[in-house]
This record gives C-alpha cells, structure tokens and sequence, in this order.
C-alpha cells in the first residue's frame, strides 16, 4: 500500500479512499468541503447547499450528506439557517482530575446549569455497582455542562448523603464538585471508567440543546476514596461532536 508524504499520521489512511478507487461522490465533496474548512478557519460561513452543489456539479442531497457528516464529526456548526466552521474539540484528560480543570486547561472558562438536586434511597443496583449499602440516603446531583456558556454535555453523580450532608445547602451548584468534595477533607484515590458511543435520549438531547441523532460519547465512573471507601458514582454524556478523550499510558 503507498501511503502520500503527506499522510497525517492521525489521518484516514490513503485520505479514506478505498483501495479499487472507486469514491462515493458525497466523500469526494466531503473532502473539498474539509479544505475549505481549513482555510475559512472557526466561524468562516459555509457557502449555501445550492451553490456548492452548483460549484461541484452535484445534487444537493449529495452536498447535504456531506455537510451532514462534517457536522458530526464537530467540524462545522449549524448557526441559524447557514453552516459555519466549528472551533477544536475540547481534549478532556481521562484521569481524575475534574471537568473544571480540564476545561480550563484549554483557555475556555467553565461553567454547569443546575438540573436537579435530590436525594432518595439507595436502590439494589446502585448499591450493587457502588458498594454502598441498600436503602442508605443518597445524593442525586444533576448538571448541563457547559464550555464559553455552550452546553456541551450532561452529568448525574451519585454520592453517599453520609459522605457529604450538607451537599444540599453548602454546594454551589455551578462550581466544581471535586473542588467541593476536596474542601471537605475527601480525596479520591482510585476509579473504573467505562466509554461507549450512545444516541441521547430525547429528555438529554433537550437538556443539552442537540438533535437526538447527534453521536455521544457516555462515560460511566465508579470512584473510592483513598481508604477504598464507595464515593460517587458518575454517568455523564458528552456531545460527540465536541469533545475528544486523551490518556497517557504507561508500560
């Protein structure tokens, strides 16, 4: 297989052409499409569906499917009636650091918008998956996460009412909750995450202001303290098209 001087290493191989040649007309438009992206730059609008389709001699369902896509991938944004380029996804640490700290670490300025707050017995799953014990009190915390004031994901966090009783009057609610938990004498010490791509479901789809169509990357997380001890237990959604996950391994 040849592989261009100028293969990407993150790149589709041979620019995710196959090998007999034969490229889909809405992959062909995609890929001049992505090279206007690059020279537009974020927030450079997009021409019309009409006039692409026109400049690249096509249907436009054929430009329509490629628009389709490259605003999956996170590349373009609707604004409006138009298209514009997209900013870089946000690159969030897979480590138990918080949303916060990541977030801020890319120059962008977070922020949550409060869901709800409550708190109910623990059910035989939850003390299942946890360790918590069954029927104790638990917090229910739920948070729309946000980036620049742009919703960008969803987050439920269970924890043990025991562990922190005046989460109810104490916690701000748009503040970091590891923040919150550290200030409280608590520090984590380990964690099992788990990652997979999920479609929302129409509530969060509308909670996060995306189309239920829009690919989420779900991440489930079951933490303990450095004693051992149950501490939270986290699912939270992130939007597909604006988040990417980074992890440093060693042998």
């Amino acid at each position: 297989m040849d592989y261009p001087n100028d293969q990407a290493p993150g790149a589709p191989v041979r620019a995710g052409i196959p090998e007999h040649g034969r490229v889909p007309k809405y992959y062909a438009v995609k890929a001049r499409i992505d090279h206007l992206v690059a020279e537009l730059g974020e927030g450079g609008a997009i021409p019309t569906e009409r006039d692409l389709s026109e400049e690249y001699g096509v249907a436009r369902e054929t430009v329509r499917q490629a628009l389709r896509e490259l605003v999956l991938e996170g590349k373009l944004r609707r604004q409006g009636r138009g298209t514009v380029v997209a900013g870089p996804k946000l690159a969030q640490p897979l480590s138990l650091a918080s949303y916060t700290e990541g977030v801020r670490r890319q120059g962008r300025t977070p922020g949550r918008n409060l869901v709800t707050l409550d708190r109910f017995p623990c059910p035989d799953a939850l003390a299942a998956e946890t360790g918590l014990e069954r029927g104790e009190p638990v917090w229910h915390l739920e948070r729309v996460l946000l980036a620049d004031d742009e919703r960008v994901g969803l987050e439920s966090t269970y924890v043990a009412v025991a562990r922190v009783p005046r989460l109810g009057t104490d916690f701000e609610p748009d503040s970091s909750f590891y923040g919150y938990l550290h200030d409280s004498g608590i520090l984590f010490g380990d964690a099992d995450e788990r990652i997979e791509t999920v479609l929302a479901t129409p509530r969060e789809a509308l909670l996060i202001g995306t189309p239920p169509a829009l690919p989420m990357l779900l991440i489930h997380r079951v933490s303990r303290d450095t004693g051992g001890r149950p501490l939270e237990r986290v699912r939270t959604l992130y939007r597909g098209d604006r988040f990417s996950f980074t992890a440093h391994l060693q042998g």
